[in-house]
């Protein structure tokens, strides 16, 4: 439903909703796209202006059918109406219907007036397929300039809620609403009254929830994340996880998460519990912190995070390429402040410490030479750390103004990330000193109706010794999900580094291939490439450090890889080939991977 309120302009090139880009028929490249016949010449509100009917020249494109008025002097949009096109490539929508209004006031200023976006949300586009209307007016009147504001005004951006804006009788409304609701309008109410007392549609309710967000929800608590109940690895056999969060509303000041879990293998049970409190709502100064106790595939992220409740699903898939074996046993617990001094650029200052041993012993080893410990050899790692965050996403939008908030524009932002980590040795029995920096930073760029290219950099250094545990493996990736960041053809702890940079490029034709062929265009699918590398060394100090059998290696002669994909594929599913381009003279190098994931996107 938030889509429905997506900014849309006519003039761009592209109008972007439910994740994708309808070609505009007056932007720049509509003359490409659209054929367009004069079909008369009226005055408008005092202002001559053209009919224009348009309609796309190609079927399976992102386009609009419908007309527009244009002014005649100053060939400013007057009236324009869009529907989109049947064939267009987009799920779970079977019509969309635009509608914009303008005031003509000169040959430079046209103020729109009226904003109208309509959808047909259903499972199919069949006629007879049922489903439900989205219909968003948005009107505009009034409009002041010239009005100064202090320049604070314009860097925060706080989305409060205001009881006297939104809790107003009907009797406030039926004076001030600008256009007044018709009857099918009025009903909404009593029908979203009734839908409420209905087991059917609560039952629906309650799937698409749990399908939307991963949690079930009991009044003020949420059960989960129901995806997470089930994983498998070489070291816990079967696992079985249960948790859940605290949930009164969607602008909760505070939050309390946990979870519990338990190996059928190791016989062990481990924990994560976390809380965050937002203790003020215009800089978003938050605090939090938490602890953890559990396995985890170290080697599946470069870019740290001190997440309490994260996990990777390398380290819990149900099915995996090979032995899952090198996992790590890992005691966390972090204390962190973070503020927003701007909108969409956030500071974190944390704290951290954690024990690192192999969850493994015997299989898996994280050892390092250490002449203080028995036999010369230490099997645990300890260490206390101090980061400073920052985190940048320029274009993000979001509702709500507790501690978690709704992205509205998931994926169409870029985001900086910078940190950097300062190890003690002595803290608390810490064992080592060290400097870290890391870099990380993800771009979506749209090209049109040629789809989305995403770009992903990633860059760091240790400087300092260091042992394995501490080390930036480079993300293999032995399971058959597709894993962000992750390299498909590469195996856990197949290269490590101290300093590394990682390239990432995929990009989604969102059927424009597909679309050019017969038949095949019907099933909607869309065509996946990709391309991803890392380049990395090692220092001769922390390769002597090592005491765990690993042959360190670093792809300094760059490892690449390269894939293709289809998606779409009964609209929820997705299947990669990826094809190793280095380093193939490696033991147990596997020269090809087949990755899949699951998910609902327009």
């Amino acid at each position: 439903m938030k889509d429905l309120y997506a900014d849309i302009d006519v003039y761009e090139r592209y109008l972007k909703f439910f994740d994708k880009s309808f070609t505009s028929p007056v932007g720049k490249s509509g003359i490409d796209t659209y054929n367009y016949v004069l079909r008369d010449t009226a005055m408008i509100d005092g202002v001559e202006a053209y009919n224009i009917i348009y309609y796309p020249r190609r079927k399976g494109e992102l386009t609009f059918k419908g007309d527009f008025w244009v002014a005649a002097d100053s060939y400013a949009i007057k009236e324009i109406n869009l529907q989109a096109t049947k064939s267009a490539n987009v799920n779970w929508v079977k019509e969309i219907y635009i509608e914009q209004e303008f005031d003509v006031l000169n040959d430079s200023l046209f103020l729109i007036t009226r904003d109208y976006f309509m959808s047909d949300f259903a499972l199919n586009k069949k006629e007879e397929s049922k489903g439900m209307y989205g219909k968003r007016t948005t009107l505009f009147n009034n409009y002041q300039f010239d009005i100064a504001k202090d320049r604070d005004f314009y860097k925060r951006r706080v989305n409060d809620y205001d009881p006297e804006i939104y809790d107003r009788d009907e009797a406030y409304w039926d004076e001030n609403r600008l256009e007044k609701l018709n009857k099918d309008e009025k009903q909404i109410y009593t029908m979203l009254d009734t839908l409420k007392t209905n087991k059917k549609f609560k039952r629906l309710y309650n799937i698409g929830t749990i399908l939307a967000s991963g949690y079930y929800e009991i009044d003020n608590f949420d059960i989960g994340p129901v995806f997470s109940v089930f994983g498998f690895n070489d070291v816990e056999g079967l696992r079985l996880r249960g948790g859940g969060r605290t949930y009164f509303s969607a602008n909760d000041m505070w939050r309390l998460e946990g979870y519990g879990a338990y190996g059928f293998r190791d016989n062990q049970f481990k924990y994560g519990i976390a809380g965050k409190w937002l203790m003020d709502k215009k800089s978003r100064l938050t605090i939090s912190g938490g602890n953890r106790r559990d396995i985890e595939q170290l080697g599946a992220s470069l870019t740290n995070t001190n997440d309490v409740l994260g996990r990777s699903l390398a380290s819990s898939a149900l099915i995996t390429s090979g032995n899952n074996s090198s996992l790590s046993s890992i005691n966390l617990s972090t204390l962190a402040l973070s503020f927003e001094p701007k909108y969409n650029l956030e500071f974190r200052l944390g704290t951290s410490y954690r024990t690192i041993k192999s969850g493994n012993p015997g299989v898996f080893s994280l050892d390092y030479f250490d002449a203080d410990a028995p036999g010369g050899i230490e099997t645990e790692t300890r260490q206390a750390d101090a980061s400073l965050t920052m985190t940048y996403t320029p274009g993000r939008k979001t509702s709500n103004y507790g501690v978690d908030r709704t992205i509205i524009n998931s994926g169409e932002y870029p985001i900086l990330f910078a940190s950097y980590t300062r190890g003690f040795e002595g803290l608390l029995e810490s064992d080592f000193n060290f400097d870290k920096v890391q870099f990380y930073y993800s771009h979506p760029f749209q090209f049109g109706p040629f789809g989305r290219l995403t770009a992903r950099v990633e860059a760091g250094k240790t400087f300092g010794e260091v042992p394995l545990a501490l080390l930036n493996v480079v993300p293999g990736n032995q399971t058959y999900f597709n894993i962000t960041g992750a390299f498909n053809t590469m195996n856990f702890y197949e290269f490590v580094t101290d300093e590394y940079v990682t390239l990432h490029l995929n990009h989604n034709f969102n059927g424009r291939l597909f679309s050019r062929v017969p038949y095949l265009r019907d099933l909607n699918l869309r065509e996946l490439v990709g391309v991803r590398a890392v380049y990395g060394k090692i220092s001769d100090e922390n390769i002597a450090l090592n005491a765990s059998g690993l042959n360190y290696l670093a792809p300094e002669d760059i490892y690449w890889e390269y894939s293709a994909g289809i998606g779409n594929i009964f609209k929820v599913f997705r299947l990669d080939v990826s094809f190793r381009g280095g380093y193939n003279y490696l033991p147990d190098a596997r020269s090809m991977a087949i990755t899949g994931s699951f998910g609902f996107s327009f």
